[in-house]
């Protein structure tokens, strides 16, 4: 009979270690408090925010916040506003949906109607409603990535107000 040198647990913790540790630059860590999934969830948004499906968008800022809310502001060239903002203790899901060559959709859902939606500048009115869904254009993203994104948001779910 032979035992195994792991038991279930410690299998589950070794595997999430591996897998966080060539999330960037092959860097071995695991992030164990929240202020480091705030970051590294700030600097996914950031690096995988594909803005280039909206030709008209002149700046955006995306962020996740330290209260745990994903805020996104789109100015676009004619002065119109989008704004989306969420708190991550609301959230149920991520999808992420295969699009063209180079961009790809997550797609985060929430429990109801969670998902502050709000424009301003707009020629055809000003708009404040709330959404189940936000769909999010990113580059190309690795399972690993995406997996690790799961993990970030669980995480501050679990941390929510």
């Amino acid at each position: 009979m032979q035992t195994s040198l792991l038991s279930g647990k410690k299998k589950a913790l070794l595997i999430t270690l591996i897998s966080l540790s060539g999330l960037f630059f092959g860097d071995f860590k695991a992030f164990s408090g929240e202020q480091e999934w705030i970051n590294w969830g700030n600097r996914f948004l950031n690096e995988n925010y594909d803005p280039t499906v909206e030709p008209k968008l002149k700046k955006y800022e995306i962020t996740l916040t330290a209260d745990h809310f994903i805020r996104l502001r789109k100015t676009y060239q004619q002065g119109k506003q989008e704004y989306y903002s969420f708190n991550l203790n609301r959230f149920t899901e991520l999808e992420y949906i295969a699009g063209t060559a180079a961009t790809d959709t997550l797609q985060i859902k929430t429990q109801a109607d969670d998902i502050i939606v709000q424009t301003y500048e707009d020629p055809k009115g000003d708009v404040d409603s709330m959404a189940t869904h936000w769909d999010i254009p990113v580059r190309k993203l690795s399972p690993l990535k995406l997996d690790s994104l799961k993990q970030a948001l669980n995480f501050l779910k679990g941390k929510g107000l």
